[in-house]
Order: C-alpha cells, then structure tokens, then sequence
C-alpha cells in the first residue's frame, strides 16, 4: 500500500509559515499532486486558513498546541484524512511555539504509522529575530534553538536587510546547530519544491533511497510483532537501547497475558496501560539516525515464539 508524504513545517512566530505552505502548495498543484493541510492555531479563531485554497482538503486545530495539549485530535484529523481522501501528501503547519519532536511524536500514532511517511521537519527562521533572539526570554530562546537543531531542512527567511558579513554568522550560527540539516536562505519563503522534498527519488536506484533517508536527523521506526512479548527480555532492551531514541509508543501483548497494553516512553521512563480492547502490536520509535536493521533484530529476539 503507498504511504502518504508529511511534512511538517516549523518555526518560531512570525517566521513566514503561511507564506512558506502556500508556495509550496501552488507547486505541488501544478504537479498535479493531491495535497491536504492540516494547521495548528494556539487560539480558538483560525487565522490563516485562508491561505489555502478551497479546493485543498483543510483540517484546522484550534485553542491549543498539537505538541501537548491536543495530540490526541492531531492523530484523528489525520486518520479522518486518510479515510476521506486520496492523497500523495499531507503538510502540517505547527504554531510558532511547537517544539519539533513532539509534533513529530503527534504525527506517529501506531494505529496509522504503517499508512504515513513523515518525510521531514522543515523549519523557517526569521533572520532579524534569530539576530535578536537575546530579547526573548530563556524558554523562548530554547524552543527557537530546538526548533533549528531538529529540523531536516531550515530556511533561513528574510535575509534580504542582511549585509553578506550578517548572512554569514548566521549561516555558521545555525550550521553549528545541525550539521546534518540542509541550509537555505530564502526571501518571502521562496524554494523550489525539489529543494524541501529530498526524499522524492522514486525514478532513483534504491539504494540511493536508503542512503537519502540515513542522512535525516531525527527518523521513525515502525516495527510490529507477530507473537507474545517476553517482559524481562524486553525491559532489558529498553535499558540497553540507545539514549538517541526518544519516543516509543503503540501497542503490545505479552507472554504472561492475554490483553493488550498501551506502550509509551520519553525521558527514560516506560509506562503500560490496559487496553480494552485487542489491538495490532505495533511499536513506533521515533530518535536520531535509528538503524532499522539492528532494531529489527533486537525487537524480534523479544518474542516467545511457539513451537
């Protein structure tokens, strides 16, 4: 079954988000390529949704963030999507204050991992505000410098006032960041869809595919099971797995039980959940520069197979 594209756009407020997502979607329309918009306003009235055109499926998330306090309606506008169109992608325009990782963790609900490719994190910085960044506050300074060091892609925006010696700095500035992030400086958030889409290599050989996809900075995982689960084996991976894997969450069944639990992890600290139904043991990981063949492995040796 074909996957659906996501990208997801961040940056801080102000940055050009809007702009940005209407170049892009007059792009992939004369691409003729099906596209759907999911956006995320803090307040309760839309600002923006008139940037997309009436003919774009628009989902609108309003009076809170999708990377805490309404997750959980992210995962059912995007299973709503799935469900009522066909779609090649889907672009997800976060608040100015969403902090990358857990929109990303947002967008990988287990029960629809198999169905999304989250293709990257693109994100916009306004060049005067990452000059002034000295008058935000502490948190704000953090949640800009995250932004910037998670992303697969930034675009650094509004550098026509810079000076060559200004562009300079904050190129190196930024690239200090992210080293593993592709940089480009853009005006009123102009890029070839080429340029944000590096991924798209499908008339490409494989193994250029897979190279590409190593080279992401923070990458998805999902693995599903197909027997029980050996508690202890698997509590001795969790300790033993890498400190680059931030988020594990879906859903497992294990040996010494017949229900099913909800699986989550963040911050070193594993939590199970009773559901109350049974549900596909799929697992989804979200960290930096994951080797799927080797998690692959390690999960497969987790389960108690039946002679």
């Amino acid at each position: 079954m074909k996957k659906v594209d996501v990208y997801i756009l961040s940056g801080f407020l102000g940055a050009g988000k809007t702009t940005l997502l209407q170049n892009i979607l007059t792009q992939e329309h004369q691409k003729n390529r099906k596209i759907a918009v999911i956006m995320n306003e803090l307040g309760e009235t839309s600002i923006d949704s008139d940037a997309v055109s009436k003919d774009t499926p628009l989902k609108e998330l309003l009076n809170g963030c999708v990377c805490c306090t309404i997750q959980g309606q992210l995962e059912v506008q995007l299973n709503q999507m799935l469900h009522e169109y066909e779609l090649d992608a889907i672009y997800i325009e976060t608040t100015g204050v969403a902090h990358p990782i857990e929109v990303l963790d947002a967008c990988l609900s287990p029960l629809f991992a198999e169905k999304l490719d989250v293709k990257g994190i693109i994100t916009l910085v306004d060049a005067k505000r990452w000059q002034d960044q000295e008058k935000l506050s502490i948190q704000l300074r953090k949640l800009l410098i995250e932004q910037v060091t998670h992303a697969d892609i930034v675009l650094l925006n509004k550098t026509d006032s810079l000076s060559e010696n200004e562009k300079a700095k904050l190129v190196a500035e930024i690239q200090g960041l992210n080293p593993n992030g592709k940089l480009y400086m853009t005006e009123h958030a102009k890029i070839p869809l080429s340029f944000i889409q590096p991924k798209q290599l499908g008339e490409k050989k494989h193994h250029e595919q897979s190279h590409v996809s190593k080279n992401l900075h923070l990458r998805s995982y999902v693995h599903t099971f197909t027997n029980p689960i050996d508690l202890d084996q698997f509590e001795k991976f969790l300790r033993e797995m890498p400190d680059t894997i931030y988020r594990i969450k879906g859903y497992i069944t294990f040996s010494h039980s017949t229900e099913s639990f909800l699986f989550q992890y963040s911050y070193g600290m594993p939590l199970y959940m009773k559901e109350q139904i049974k549900r596909k043991q799929t697992l989804v990981f979200i960290g930096e520069n994951l080797d799927h063949e080797t998690l692959k492995q390690q999960l497969a040796a987790v389960e108690i197979v039946s002679n």
